[in-house]
């Protein structure tokens, strides 16, 4: 084997890793800004990505889980949709900060406003959609937030596929909250939300921006992890065909 060959399969070894990453990572996720504390309020945002090349998301919508409803669910306005809010009465009343909650809101949606050809989720683009969440669950490790996403050519995609424990992730997984241990103070880590309150957004969007850095630096340090595998393959061949020589 020469080393024109070695470098061809490290080639297409590197494209399939970084190809696989980038498919298993293409659906509907909900990521916490900083964490989401068992018993307290947090931020989270649903990041939507279009796995379409010829057709635009023009619509999302986002369903709370019943058996752990929430009574704060306050969407952040994006520019260029249109959001509602969609609350159900409760079967059993939540109590909160020593009141009654008789309704929790169910499901929030999320449409594109503007003309035809520019807007919703471009192809090749995604969306984060900010949402303040509370109070949340003390009795739950996780939320599962059933999605579906709506095409501009009406196609209709359902993320509400549950993960089996001990099995593969499903075609189209639901997006799942994690919720962490609860923080000291028990009212989370980030806290109830505070109306005009510009030191805690700074806070959130620090958080944020170290988050995305985080994850670009370990997909380059992947990259060049698997750069320098192969020209080590090729180098241990080189010597080894000296040495036979």
């Amino acid at each position: 084997m020469n080393v024109s060959r070695i470098a061809l399969a490290g080639g297409l070894a590197a494209s399939t890793v970084l190809l696989l990453a980038g498919t298993a990572s293409a659906h509907v996720s909900v990521q916490p800004v900083g964490e989401a504390a068992k018993g307290g309020y947090a931020t989270v945002n649903v990041k939507v990505p279009n796995e379409r090349d010829d057709a635009a998301t023009t619509k999302v919508e986002v369903s709370f889980p019943t058996d752990h409803p929430l009574a704060s669910v306050m969407p952040q306005a994006v520019p260029g949709w249109n959001v509602e809010v969609t609350r159900s009465k409760l079967a059993k009343p939540l109590e909160m900060h020593g009141q009654k909650i008789n309704e929790a809101v169910s499901k929030v949606t999320w449409t594109a406003e503007g003309a035809k050809d520019e807007r919703g989720i471009r192809p090749g683009s995604f969306q984060q959609f900010p949402l303040s969440l509370g109070q949340l669950p003390e009795n739950a490790d996780q939320l599962v937030l059933k999605a579906v996403q709506t095409y501009d050519d009406k196609e209709v995609v359902r993320w509400i596929e549950e993960q089996k424990p001990g099995a593969e992730e499903p075609e189209s997984p639901a997006p799942v909250l994690a919720l962490t241990a609860p923080a000291e103070d028990g009212h989370g880590s980030v806290g109830a939300p505070k109306a005009g309150d510009a030191k805690a957004d700074g806070k959130e969007t620090a958080a944020a921006s170290d988050a995305s850095a985080s994850d670009t630096t370990a997909r380059v340090l992947g990259i060049v992890g698997i750069v320098v595998g192969v020209a080590g393959v090729a180098f241990g061949v080189l010597a080894g065909r000296r040495r036979t020589t």
